[in-house]
């Protein structure tokens, strides 16, 4: 059996080919982008968190009666 597939061949082939491989697979899912689309806590703690936001929010009220409860 005679193979003429060469370095050359190869080289030629991987060229040829390139285009198919320079493109990474597109996500089924991707990222959300909008806030109240976030449904996972975690995912929301940690964008929250490189935003700078206080995530949960937590009323003013509920913070006093926190602070309270810690001074006892």
């Amino acid at each position: 059996m005679d193979n003429n597939r060469t370095r050359a061949w190869r080289l030629a082939q991987k060229s040829r080919n390139r285009s198919r491989d320079s493109h990474p697979p597109r996500s089924d899912f991707p990222k959300e982008k909008r806030w109240k689309l976030m449904y996972i806590r975690s995912k929301k703690l940690a964008r929250a968190a490189q935003l700078g936001m206080d995530y949960p929010r937590v009323r003013s009220g509920q913070l006093a009666r926190r602070a309270m409860e810690e001074y006892k």
